[in-house]
């Protein structure tokens, strides 16, 4: 399936998971008793990229969440990601390994799919390349990130797979390729505004 097929398949994915809600939010009374609202949420995450010539990813970020009801929310998410270079790997014509800064702005969908503890997540937006650019022929790349995570009144811990579309890395052969990914785990602290 092409990156296209990928992107619609998800738009469509998310929309009808959104008029499920409403559906369920209309048939269901506890959601009318519901306090809707606003959270904040503060994490860090640590993570490895999968394509070289990147290795470790680290990073912080800000997450804005409005609870539709006590099953799905919207969120909103910034903060800042480095992508170190190990010193062995480099790109062609470098001589030594440049890590890649990125600012993500994501905007995603959450639903709890258990217990109203454990959730589904999944993000799109924009990822800004903004330290040692010459690492990439984009400046700005696609971001896709599908997460799995567990919530509490405070606490927030997720596994999540993010990709970056338009980033160049290096294939095996050595040659340069499309698409950098990364696994990552993010811990945060959240609270009601």
């Amino acid at each position: 399936m092409k990156i296209a097929g990928k992107i619609k398949f998800a738009l469509a994915l998310t929309i009808s998971m959104m008029f499920a809600s409403n559906v369920e939010a209309q048939e269901t009374s506890n959601a009318t008793n519901y306090d809707q609202g606003f959270r904040l949420g503060i994490g860090a995450n640590v993570g490895y990229s999968v394509h070289d010539p990147y290795k470790l990813a680290l990073g912080a970020d800000v997450r804005g969440q409005y609870d539709l009801s006590k099953t799905y929310s919207l969120t909103l998410t910034t903060g800042y990601t480095n992508l170190f270079v190990s010193k062995a790997d480099t790109f062609p014509g470098q001589t030594e390994g440049l890590d890649l800064g990125i600012i993500p702005a994501k905007a995603g969908f959450k639903a709890f799919i258990w217990e109203d503890q454990f959730y589904v997540m999944g993000e799109a937006g924009a990822a800004f390349a903004t330290s040692n650019v010459s690492n990439t022929r984009d400046k700005t790349s696609l971001l896709l990130s599908p997460s799995i995570g567990y919530a509490t009144k405070y606490i927030d811990i997720s596994l999540n797979y993010t990709h970056y579309n338009h980033f160049d890395r290096l294939n095996s052969n050595g040659s340069l390729g499309r698409g950098v990914g990364q696994v990552g785990v993010r811990l945060a602290y959240g609270f009601k505004l």
